[in-house]
C-alpha cells in the first residue's frame, strides 16, 4: 500500500504492518475524542515515526496515487478531525 504523509512524501507498506498501526490509530482516535492535544501529538509522531520506519519511500520523482494519506506533523487535533472518517487514519 502506498502512504503518504503530508508535506513529506510517499512511502510503501507491506499489507502485514498495519496491524500495529492500527493500535496507534485507535490510540490517536481515543486522544481526539478526549481532546488530549497533548497524547495526540505524542501518538501523532509516533505513528508517522513507525510509518517511515517500516515504510519504503518511493524517489521524490516518482507520483504514485496514494491509498491513505497521513497529516503532517506538525497538524493540530482539529485539522486531523477533519480530515478522518469514522475508520480513523488506517484502513482496518
Amino acid at each position: 500500500m502506498i502512504v503518504r504523509i503530508m508535506g513529506e512524501g510517499q512511502l510503501v507498506l507491506a499489507d502485514n504492518q498495519f496491524p500495529e498501526l492500527n493500535k496507534l490509530d485507535d490510540d490517536l482516535l481515543a486522544e481526539m475524542e478526549r481532546g488530549d492535544s497533548p497524547g495526540f501529538r505524542d501518538t501523532l509522531h509516533a505513528l508517522l515515526n513507525r510509518v517511515r520506519e517500516l515504510g519504503e519511500p518511493l524517489p521524490d520523482d516518482s507520483l504514485e496515487p496514494s491509498e491513505l494519506i497521513l497529516p503532517a506533523p506538525d497538524a493540530t487535533l482539529e485539522e486531523v478531525k477533519s480530515l478522518l472518517k469514522e475508520d480513523g487514519l488506517i484502513p482496518g
